[in-house]
C-alpha cells in the first residue's frame, strides 16, 4: 500500500441526500454514482440501507451499476441493520459495511443512556458480526470531534482488533478547529496498538466553516481517507467539499499526497449534482462556483492580463471548465450547444441532440441569452419526459375582475384526459384543474418560486413539498410560465409516489 495514497470516500448520495429538498430517486442516484466513478473515487457510500425501501434498493441497484469503486452502506452498531445491508451488497463487487454507534460523552448519556464500557462492548460486537459477512468493515466513532482522545483511542484499538479495516474519526458536529483535530489523528496515531492495520478516516462537517481545514489537518496527521461530498452537500452546513480537497493536494506540490481523482471531470459533476438535487452551488463557491475563476476588480484584470498566475492559482482547464466564454442565443449552432452541454456533463445522443436543441431554440427566442442554468432546467424537463403522467396543454384566464379558470391536458401512460376549474388564483386554478383528473389526498406543505437570474423573461424554479398517505415528496418545475412552471412541479410530486427511490 501506497503510503502517501489518499482514498477518496465520496458520500453524496448518503449523507449529501440528507439535505431536506435533495432527495433523488434510484435513476438518479445511479447516474451520480457512474459520473463519481469516472472522477475516480475509491468509496461510494450508496445509502443507508435499513432506513427506508427507497434507501436499500438505491445500494442494490448502484452495486449492479458501478464496477471499479468499492460500493458502501451504512448501518448502526445493531445486527439487523448489518443483515440488511448485507443483503443490499450482494451484487456488489467489492462491499463494505460502514457500521459505528455515538463515543461522545454527550451521545453516550444522552442519545444512549449507557457507559463507556458498554459502548465498547456494542462497537466490537457489531464489527465481528459484520466481519463475518465481508471482507472490508469501516467503524465510525460517531461526534468523535467531542470525544476524549484516551478513551477514543481505546475504542480504535478495540475496533481494530475486532477485525475493523478502516476507523472513520468523525466530527459530526463541526465543532473542532483544525488544530485540535489534526492533534487528536495524531494522537491516535502514536497511542493506539496496531493502528496500521487499519486505514483512519475523517469526515468532517462544516457548521463552523473550517471542514476543509479540518479534513487537511487530519490527513498531514496520518489519516488515509477522508470523507467529502460533491459540492460540500449535507446535512445542515455541509460536509467537506470533494473538490476542494483534491484541488488543495493538487495546487500543493509539497504535499506528498495523492488521490486517484481526474480532476477535469469536477466541473461537470458539480453541475450534474447540483442539478439533480436542485441545490445551486453560491456564486462563491471554491473550485466550482461561478464566480471562483472570474475577475472584476481592475487591478486583478490587469494583473490577469499580464500573467494569469498573478491572481489564478489553478487553471481552469484543470477542473474542466474552459476559459472560452461562449455566448449561447438564437443564432447559435448545434456544436456551440453540444460542446456547452458537454462542459456541464450532459451527454446526448445525435436524435436526442436534435430534440433538444428544437427546445433550445424556443426558449433562446424568449430570452435574449441562454444561460447553464438554463440548460440545466431544460435537461431536466428531458428527464421529465418520460414520466408517468405528463402536461400536455394549460390555458388559463385570470385579471382583475375576473375569476381565474383553467383547463387543462393530461397524457397519463398514454391515454388524454382534460380537465377544468376555479381558484382563487391562476395557479390555484390549474391545480384544481389537474385535481378533476387525478384524485389523490394531497397536502401542499411548501411552494417556493426561484428566479434563476433577473428579468421578466427568466426562466422561474418552482420547488414544491407535498405530503401523500403520509409521505412528504419533493417536487421541481421550470418555465418562463410560473403558472405552468408550478404545475410541473406538482405533477413531478405525483409521478414520484410510486417510486420507491424517490
Amino acid at each position: 500500500m501506497d503510503s502517501n495514497r489518499i482514498y477518496i470516500f465520496d458520500t453524496t448520495l448518503r449523507d449529501g441526500e440528507q439535505v431536506p429538498g435533495c432527495q433523488l430517486n434510484t435513476v438518479e442516484k445511479i447516474q451520480v454514482a457512474k459520473a463519481l466513478e469516472e472522477l475516480g473515487v475509491d468509496v461510494i457510500e450508496a445509502g443507508f440501507p435499513v432506513s427506508s425501501p427507497g434507501d436499500f434498493n438505491s445500494v442494490v441497484e448502484i452495486s449492479k451499476a458501478v464496477t471499479w469503486p468499492e460500493v458502501c452502506a451504512l448501518t448502526r452498531a445493531v445486527q439487523k441493520d448489518i443483515d440488511v445491508a448485507v443483503e443490499a451488497l450482494r451484487y456488489a463487487k467489492r462491499g463494505r459495511i460502514h457500521t459505528g454507534i455515538g463515543t461522545s460523552d454527550q451521545h453516550i448519556r444522552y442519545k444512549f443512556n449507557s457507559t463507556r464500557e458498554e459502548i465498547l462492548e456494542r462497537a466490537v460486537r457489531a464489527v465481528k458480526y459484520a466481519r463475518q459477512f465481508v471482507g472490508d468493515v469501516e467503524f465510525y466513532a460517531e461526534d468523535a470531534g467531542r470525544t476524549d482522545n484516551a478513551y477514543l483511542a481505546q475504542v480504535v484499538e478495540a475496533v481494530i482488533k475486532a477485525g475493523a479495516t478502516v476507523v472513520n474519526i468523525p466530527d459530526t458536529t463541526g465543532y473542532c478547529l483544525p488544530e485540535e483535530y489534526g492533534a487528536k489523528i495524531r494522537y491516535l496515531m502514536e497511542h493506539v496498538d496496531g493502528i496500521d492495520k487499519a486505514i483512519i478516516s475523517t469526515h468532517c462537517h462544516n457548521d463552523l466553516g473550517m471542514a476543509t481545514a479540518n479534513t487537511m489537518a487530519g490527513l498531514l496527521a496520518g489519516a488515509r481517507q477522508c470523507e467529502v461530498t460533491v459540492n460540500g452537500v449535507g446535512e445542515r452546513a455541509g460536509n467537506t467539499a470533494l473538490e476542494e480537497v483534491a484541488m488543495i493536494l493538487r495546487s500543493h506540490s509539497d504535499i506528498p499526497l495523492t488521490t486517484n481523482i481526474n480532476t477535469t471531470r469536477i466541473y461537470p459533476v458539480s453541475r450534474m449534482v447540483s442539478s439533480l438535487m436542485n441545490m445551486p452551488v453560491q456564486a462563491n463557491k471554491a473550485i466550482v462556483g461561478r464566480n471562483a475563476f472570474a475577475h472584476s476588480s481592475g487591478i486583478h484584470q490587469d494583473g490577469v492580463l499580464k500573467e494569469v498566475s498573478t491572481y489564478e492559482i489553478i487553471n481552469p482547464k484543470d477542473i474542466g471548465l474552459d476559459d472560452n466564454n461562449i455566448v449561447l442565443t438564437a443564432r447559435s449552432g448545434h456544436a456551440a450547444l453540444r460542446f456547452r452541454l458537454e462542459t456541464l456533463g450532459i451527454q446526448l445522443s445525435e436524435e436526442k441532440l436534435d430534440d433538444f436543441y428544437q427546445e433550445f431554440l424556443k426558449l433562446a427566442d424568449k430570452k435574449k441569452q441562454i444561460t447553464d442554468e438554463d440548460l440545466l432546467v431544460l435537461s431536466g424537463a428531458e428527464r421529465a419526459a418520460v414520466a408517468h403522467i405528463k402536461l400536455d396543454y394549460l390555458q388559463v384566464t385570470s385579471g382583475k375582475g375576473l375569476r381565474p379558470v383553467a383547463s387543462i391536458g393530461l397524457d397519463i401512460a398514454g391515454e388524454k384526459f382534460e380537465g377544468a376549474a376555479q381558484g382563487n388564483g391562476p395557479v390555484d386554478a390549474a391545480i384544481n384543474a389537474l385535481k378533476t383528473i387525478v384524485h389523490r389526498q394531497m397536502v401542499i406543505k411548501e411552494f417556493t418560486i426561484q428566479n434563476i437570474t433577473k428579468g421578466s423573461d427568466d426562466v422561474a424554479k418552482v420547488h414544491m413539498q407535498v405530503e401523500h398517505d403520509g409521505h412528504v415528496y419533493y417536487g421541481f418545475g421550470a418555465n418562463t410560465d410560473i403558472v405552468t412552471g408550478s404545475v410541473e412541479a406538482y405533477i413531478d410530486c405525483i409521478n414520484k409516489f410510486h417510486d420507491p427511490g424517490s
